[in-house]
This record gives structure tokens, C-alpha cells and sequence, in this order.
């Protein structure tokens, strides 16, 4: 498939996307939804490909959420079954999702950030779920997801006020994983993506996907179930269930197949 609005990048088990549309501060519109629809499919479905990272073209821009000009001159609104972006409704991924923020992260682009699973964040960068503000409201998870990740007190703070909110702070918040220099999201998020994918892929997809069911059930029903999920089963029966204490025990670096 031709790519127009985003650009697709591997190294290695490491696929990057990087939403391009930086003559609007990479806002998206219909048909980059449906481009990144296909773009995170793709990754999801490949077995050689274990971790993504996501970011935005420029130095100024991560994104800048719905592409409100192109919706105020009548152009269709709408994703698909992925949601915004092909993430925010993406449930049934278990591979790790970084977002590499580097610049003005509004509405629809917080709400990319917050579906993924790690957050690392440029100096420059900028939060915020400011929809209210132009009679709209946060329904691509934002409204959701936020609350579950910093708290009921202070998600309501953020998105009543439509205020903005630093780099420094999100990290304090809780939603930020990591801060660096301005220029260095990208590269600091592959790093984090880089510790990941010395682990077994197969782990690190049941650890991820017992935490998302655990956490729509009570704790007491997700320890019984977890083993149960098919993550969980699909690594207990993987060759690499089997390599992890072989190679432990002969003192040797682990070679994961991701099977």
C-alpha cells in the first residue's frame, strides 16, 4: 500500500510509524485514519515484527489531534474499526506500542499517546484534551483512559479546564514515562523499545495482555482467569518457554523465537 500521510520504518522486531502530516501538525483526517488503520494491522499481524513506536514528523508536532479545518469545510469525519489513528480502539493488539511525543500532543493526538502502552516524551512537548473548547468532548478514549491512568481528581482537572499541560508535569501526573531534550523522544523511546525486545516477546505479550483483562475484572477474578487468556496459554506453549530456563541454566544469552 502507497503511504501519503504516515511513513513506516523497521529495525529489526522494531516498527516505527511516523504520522506525516506535518503542514498541519500532523492532525489526521479520514483517510490517514483508514492509512493507519492498514498500517497497524499490518504490524499486528506480523510475527517478525514485536514492538512499535509511534511519533510525529517535525520537531513541533506529535499530533495535533482531528483535523478541525478539514471537518469545518464538510470534509467526512470518521475511522475505522481501529479507531483514531487505527489505535485507540485497537484492543486486541498485544504488542507493545511506545508513543515517542515529540511536540503538541491535542485532543485526538493525547488520546493516540494515552492508547499506547509507554510514553516518553520531548522537553517541548505539549497535552492536552482541549475538544470542550471547540464544542466537542474527548470520545476517542481520552475520557476514559486518562482517569484510569493519573486518577479521577486529577483527569477531571485536565479535561474540564481544557488546560495544557507540560512534559515535566505529564511525568509528574504519571502519564509520562520518561522526559528528554527536545529532539530525542524517537531515539529515547527506541531505547526503551531496544530493553523490551531483549525479553521473550511471547512474555512480554501475556504480561501486557493479563494486565488489559485484569484490569476490567476484580483482582481476585483476574488471578484465577489469567492463565486462561490466550496470550497467557499461547506462551506457556511456545518455544520460548522452553529456551528462557535452557538458556538460563547453561549461562548463555536467550535466542527468542517469538513462538
Amino acid at each position: 500500500m502507497e503511504l501519503k500521510f504516515s511513513k513506516v520504518e523497521r529495525k529489526g522486531p522494531i516498527t516505527i510509524v511516523t504520522l506525516s502530516r506535518p503542514e498541519v501538525y500532523n492532525a489526521l483526517h479520514t483517510d490517514a485514519h483508514f492509512e493507519l488503520q492498514k498500517v497497524f494491522d499490518d504490524f499486528s499481524a506480523d510475527p517478525e515484527q514485536w514492538i512499535a513506536v509511534v511519533t510525529g514528523s517535525g520537531d513541533n508536532a506529535f499530533c495535533a489531534g482531528n483535523d478541525l479545518k478539514w471537518q469545518a469545510a464538510g470534509g467526512k469525519r470518521g475511522w475505522d474499526k481501529g479507531g483514531f489513528a487505527g489505535l485507540t480502539a485497537r484492543f486486541d493488539c498485544d504488542k507493545p506500542i511506545i508513543a515517542a511525543v515529540n511536540g503538541v500532543a491535542m485532543g485526538g493526538g493525547f488520546e493516540i499517546a494515552l492508547a499506547c502502552d509507554l510514553i516518553i516524551a520531548a522537553e517541548n512537548a505539549t497535552f492536552a484534551l482541549p475538544e470542550p473548547r471547540v464544542g466537542l468532548a474527548a470520545l476517542a478514549g481520552g475520557l476514559h483512559r486518562l482517569p484510569r491512568q493519573i486518577g479521577l481528581k486529577r483527569a477531571m482537572g485536565m479535561i474540564l479546564t481544557a488546560r495544557h499541560v507540560s512534559a515535566k508535569e505529564g511525568f509528574e501526573l504519571g502519564f509520562v514515562n520518561e522526559v528528554v531534550p527536545q529532539g530525542e523522544a524517537l531515539s529515547a523511546a527506541l531505547r526503551w523499545a531496544e530493553m523490551i525486545s531483549k525479553n521473550s516477546p511471547m512474555s512480554i505479550r501475556a504480561s501486557k495482555q493479563a494486565i488489559q483483562k485484569g484490569l476490567a475484572v476484580s483482582l481476585e477474578q483476574a488471578i484465577a482467569e489469567q492463565r486462561d487468556y490466550p496470550a497467557v496459554q499461547a506462551m506457556a506453549a511456545s518455544q520460548d518457554y522452553i529456551e528462557g530456563p535452557k538458556a538460563f541454566s547453561e549461562k548463555r544469552p536467550p535466542k527468542w523465537m517469538g513462538k
